[in-house]
């Protein structure tokens, strides 16, 4: 058996510049700084050099925000929980509000993506070496017994800021969701201090639009896994677009890749889908939406977006032909398609 670890963004959006008409095409300002392992940055109008300090000020939230989701220092609330649980404590522990309101957030996106997206999922991904970006094929044993750790019905919601852990060993991480609440808050931020007009991004995989630029703000959706590599542009004003790729990380073996993106209800990875983006009101909502319908298909895409008025989802499929499909709608995008 041979087997392959290799790393590759499959899905990927980059600010362009629309092409110049009867008008100078605008200039733009970039503030940025490192946080949750990557590029954080504010995307200002020229004219809007004013708030840079403002933009500042917003990069200071996503380092707060880190500070309380990290799973990589033990003294943030997030590891102090996850320590309670992994030493079997049951009874309901006081968590700091913020973190609580965003974990009963994500058991609501649990519930409504038929488990497809799950926050405990973390013994799944060290099962299969992604934890660490050392890919194995695991085996069936071991599978069921991370499986055994996994699942939201191990989590209580005891009342206000009160969470309770129905088994021992539940280990939460809000990778899939803690990047784009950054976003959130760093456009409250914003908001806040005046700006009406900002792109707020977290990576190339999350970013939240305040206002608009002349026609919206203009982002490209680009998958070099693809024979088609460009998939199109997006046009977006006061919303968030979250991407999820099965090619982020992943491992081959005796000829079959298996992806990083973790399938909770199976313990195998998601297949069937390339990519995954995800536009609607908040940027949380995106990063969760994306990494559900990685996981869960077109099927989930169109019945979530039937149910959800103003949720817009496209997927790439991994069949062969590499058709986009496009489901629901969000009024503050449009969409080109690439050719």
């Amino acid at each position: 058996m041979s087997s392959k670890v290799s790393r590759r963004r499959l899905l990927t959006f980059d600010i362009v510049a629309p092409v110049a008409r009867a008008v100078e095409a605008p200039r733009w300002l970039r503030v940025y700084r490192t946080a949750m392992a990557c590029r954080f940055e504010v995307t200002l109008l020229a004219e809007d050099a004013a708030h840079v300090d403002d933009a500042r000020a917003a990069l200071d939230e996503a380092d707060r925000v880190e500070a309380l989701l990290t799973v990589f220092k033990p003294e943030s609330e997030l590891s102090r929980v996850n320590k309670r649980a992994a030493d079997g404590l049951s009874g309901a522990d006081d968590v700091d509000e913020e973190l609580w309101t965003l974990l009963v957030r994500a058991a609501r996106f649990h519930e409504q993506t038929d488990g497809a997206f799950d926050i405990t999922s973390t013994p799944l991904s060290r099962c299969w070496g992604f934890l660490h970006r050392a890919g194995v094929l695991p085996s069936n044993e071991a599978i069921a017994s991370a499986r055994e750790l996994v699942g939201m019905s191990g989590l209580g919601f005891a009342g206000l800021g009160k969470l309770r852990f129905g088994r021992p060993g539940i280990e939460l991480n809000l990778n899939a969701i803690g990047k784009g609440y950054a976003l959130d808050r760093m456009a409250a931020v914003l908001r806040s201090r005046g700006v009406s007009r900002a792109l707020v991004s977290g990576g190339r995989s999350s970013v939240l639009a305040i206002g608009g630029a002349p026609g919206g703000w203009p982002i490209d959706l680009e998958s070099p896994q693809t024979e088609r590599p460009h998939l199109g542009r997006i046009h977006l004003r006061d919303g968030a677009l979250g991407t999820s790729g099965a090619g982020e990380q992943f491992v081959v073996v005796d000829g079959t890749r298996y992806g990083h993106v973790i399938d909770p209800r199976s313990g195998w990875p998601a297949r069937g889908v390339l990519s995954a983006s995800v536009i609607t009101t908040d940027a949380a909502a995106a990063d969760a939406l994306s990494t559900a319908f990685l996981v869960g298909g077109p099927e989930l895409a169109e019945r979530y977006c039937r149910a959800h008025a103003g949720t817009l989802a496209l997927l790439t499929l991994d069949d062969g032909t590499e058709a986009t499909r496009v489901f629901g709608s969000y009024a503050g995008a449009s969409v080109e398609q690439g050719t």
